[in-house]
């Protein structure tokens, strides 16, 4: 068995209008039950889906203040007011920012932008910018991404005699500002039919209305802030984001040529992904470890020397935020290790001095990744003892409303469900964390805290051909509200196995499936995932949850899944017998589990070993592996019970191990059995079975040679068994093995018939009369034959079933119990 990281949930599509789809619309009907399955519920929303153009724009002046805003800023125009445009730092700030300063400069506009220094200002509107802009000549503000909670600030900017339009998506507060005008889709009342803008998007919108026709030439600007602020892809998003990928991928701008550029993306081929994880991290680097302006100044220069330079310096400052971000992140999570073991383990909140402000996003998406729990993470200042921070969510937890609880100990707060900012001092960081940790108990269940993947279907590899996977493409972008299509493909056996990448990390399948008597084959990827290769067996029958994609090598185009999650729901044998390197394998499987195996519980996260002799134990603890300290070990005891060997074992249960390594050779299929039957966790079995001390081998000697050895050593008076010469001049004069000699000597010293002196043995003068039968050794013996054939003789595939019939009786006989 391998357990699956995520619970997963696969959706089911209405067949008939699935064929409806496929017959109005002339399309594959993979992708028609795709947009089923997107809650796409008439021909016509499907055709708006696959092929919506500017058509589909909404009316801008739906927006609630739209038209006093078009009023006060074409009033400015006609007076040549200075007109000051005020963002936020992150892309998505930026972008709107940018986009504004190309709006007002085609409208001739006095203008200039102003970002506040994440560092020194801090988010959103404040006092000394404000009275800068007043100082300066401004008389009209227009904020983008911000301002919706600004009540102070806004007041103030009207105390000093100048208008503020504020332009906003984030969530509303129930005191809104008294500013001349608030356009925000969120806000109450409004009826503006998509709620789902970014901030550039509504930036896009009072552009459409200023301009009275939708501004293509902006598209660019509105798309990359959409898909970096993580806004869900369907309606307007999903035209923005469609028709500003074509436009980016010729774009007019220098500052976005350049920026393609030094990402190392063919223009041609910029997808929603690209400003994901390539462009936006770029603008962001600029606002979260200097001033954000730069990225302002390379999205709006005309000067292509000019956004070379300066998509260069952005490219070398990601590199400097990844480098920061890496060492915070490793000192973020050994604290939140050190929370959870406290008991707050709902809600993640670490904190320290000097952790840069601009990044503890990004550290705390990596917290969640990690432990999937509501994260914070907060830098504090040591000179005035605030903490600023920011939190990332998971499914079923409301960020924004848990802070609105918390909101008697905030200085600032604002976000949304899935992400927030906010500030506060430092001293009520004990209260404030398990406030949201006593939130969270109330909210989430055990179930909750187990990451969720979604899959549109389950299907068989014949359902994918190369054709069906290129038809999906119809269904880009993909992003937030509108993912990848993932599929779950069950029962796939296992080809080929390895891992790539320069530290191994990544893991890569050979997967293949009977359909009507043909072999559909794939390759699959998991990237990250290098550390499954040690838990997979070769006979292994996989189920996988990932997205389908064509891969193309030398020319060959093939199909591929790259893997999210994959689940094995058999017991697996691994056939160690006879294997070369036992150490490496075992160190090797140590790692793998320590570093994490799905769900797996902490204490399960080990491979136990199993010696089924006391007699093992002193070879085992000498041998070349030195594991009696490291691996938890547990013996068979001749009475058929077993024992922990070691500290490590004693603390914990072998019934709950999910990986049992049979280290040697049972005395016989009954101990064998019990050790199955006690294994109740068992998921993997590693099957080694090792040979140690005199017991090995199963020929049974007669009893002519037990009398044999006894007359020898009648004649002899004693034996020196350590003496090769001997040993080698007894066995070529009786007929008999060295190995058969020891056995035989080994069962009359148990039978009390030899006593022993060192290496020599001889007769007891007077032994008590004993039957062979009565000694254990003989037993084991006779019982050997047996136990051989099942572990040494069979094959992997007949051993596999064997383990498997035994753990099938002992669940029977549970559920007869129960």
């Amino acid at each position: 068995m391998l357990s699956a990281k995520a619970r997963w949930s696969i959706g089911s599509a209405d067949e008939a209008l699935v064929e409806t789809f496929v017959s109005e619309l002339q399309i594959d009907p993979l992708v028609a039950k795709m947009l089923v399955l997107r809650h796409l519920g008439t021909v016509h929303e499907a055709e708006q889906f696959l092929h919506g153009g500017l058509e589909n724009f909404h009316d801008p002046f739906l927006l609630d203040g739209m038209l006093p805003a078009v009023e006060r800023i074409k009033k400015a125009l006609e007076r040549n007011e200075h007109i000051r445009v005020y963002g936020d730092y992150d892309a998505d700030g930026v972008s709107s920012t940018s986009l504004m300063a190309h709006l007002l400069q085609g409208l001739g506009a006095r203008f200039d932008t102003y970002i506040p220094h994440r560092i020194r200002e801090g988010y959103g509107l404040n006092r000394s910018a404000i009275a800068l802009a007043k100082e300066q000549g401004v008389s009209l503000l227009i904020t983008v991404d911000t301002g919706i909670s600004a009540v102070g600030e806004v007041q103030y900017i009207q105390e000093l005699g100048m208008d503020v339009i504020v332009t906003d998506h984030h969530e509303p507060p129930e005191t809104l500002p008294d500013a001349l005008s608030i356009i925000n889709p969120k806000k109450p009342g409004c009826p503006y039919p998509y709620k789902q803008l970014a901030g550039v998007g509504v930036a896009f919108k009072l552009a459409h209305a200023l301009l009275g026709r939708i501004p293509e030439e902006l598209l660019e600007f509105a798309a990359l802030g959409t898909v970096a602020d993580l806004m869900p892809l369907t309606g307007e998003n999903r035209l923005i984001v469609k028709m500003g990928l074509v436009r980016m991928q010729a774009s007019a701008y220098p500052g976005f040529r350049s920026l393609i550029g030094v990402s190392g993306i063919e223009r041609k081929e910029v997808t929603a992904s690209h400003i994901g994880f390539s462009l936006a991290p770029r603008i962001n680097a600029s606002g979260r470890l200097e001033c954000a302006d730069d990225a302002v100044k390379l999205l709006t220069t005309t000067d292509e020397q000019e956004a070379e330079q300066i998509a260069f310096e952005l490219d070398m400052l990601n590199k400097e935020r990844q480098r920061i971000v890496e060492e915070m992140a490793a000192e973020a999570l050994e604290m939140a290790e050190q929370q959870r073991s406290k008991g707050l383990d709902k809600v993640i909140v670490v904190a320290k001095e000097g952790w840069n402000v601009g990044v503890v996003g990004i550290v705390a998406s990596k917290i969640v990744e990690k432990f999937y729990r509501p994260t914070l993470v907060l830098s504090i200042d040591p000179e005035t003892g605030i903490a600023k921070g920011s939190a990332r969510s998971i499914v079923g937890f409301d960020l924004y409303k848990a802070l609105t609880e918390c909101k008697h100990w905030l200085d600032h707060y604002g976000g949304h469900q899935a992400a927030a900012g906010m500030s506060l001092n430092h001293i009520h960081l004990d209260a404030f964390s398990h406030k949201l940790n006593e939130l969270a108990e109330t909210t989430l269940s055990e179930e909750d805290l187990i990451p969720f993947l979604r899959a549109d279907v389950a299907c068989s590899l014949a359902d994918v051909p190369i054709s069906s996977i290129q038809q999906l493409e119809k269904l880009a972008p993909f992003g937030m509200g509108n993912p990848a299509p993932k599929f779950v493909f069950t029962d796939l056996l296992l080809g080929d196995i390895r891992t790539m990448g320069k530290e191994k990390q990544h893991l890569k399948l050979g997967l293949s499936q009977m359909d009507n008597e043909i072999s559909n084959s794939v390759e699959a990827i998991a990237f990250g995932k290098g550390n499954l290769a040690h838990v997979i067996a070769p006979a292994a029958r996989l189920d996988v949850l990932g997205e389908v994609s064509i891969n193309e090598w030398n020319g060959m185009r093939k199909p591929q899944i790259v893997m999210q999650d994959l689940r094995i729901t058999h017991v697996q044998l691994f056939d160690w017998r006879g294997a070369q390197q036992l150490e490496a394998k075992l160190s090797q499987l140590k790692e793998a589990l320590s570093s994490g195996i799905g769900n797996m519980a902490v204490n399960n996260s080990i491979p136990a070993i199993v010696l089924f002799n006391e007699s093992d134990v002193a070879t085992f603890a000498s041998s070349s592996f030195q594991i009696g300290e490291a691996i938890p070990y547990w013996i068979v005891q001749d009475s058929g019970g077993l024992m922990a060997g070691n500290e490590q074992a004693a603390e914990l249960d072998f019934a709950s191990m999910q990986d049992i390594v049979l280290y040697t050779i049972p005395r016989n299929a009954e101990d064998l059995r019990n050790i199955l039957q006690q294994a109740r966790g068992i998921m993997r079995c590693y099957a080694i079975f090792a040979e140690f001390g005199t017991n090995s081998g199963s020929t049974m000697p007669t009893r002519d040679m037990f009398k044999l050895l006894y007359g020898t050593l009648q004649k002899e008076g004693s034996l020196n068994v350590q003496d090769q010469r001997l040993m080698q001049a007894l066995s070529k004069r009786s007929g008999l093995s060295p190995t058969m000699i020891q056995f035989i000597v080994s069962v009359f010293e148990e039978l009390g018939f030899i006593e022993r002196q060192g290496a020599v043995v001889k007769l007891q003068a007077t032994p008590a009369k004993k039957d062979l039968t009565t000694s254990r050794l003989y037993q084991d013996r006779l019982h050997r034959q047996e136990v051989e054939t099942i572990v040494m003789y069979s094959s992997a595939k007949e051993l596999e079933q064997w383990i498997v019939e035994q753990l099938t009786f002992q669940n029977e006989l549970l559920e007869e119990i129960v």
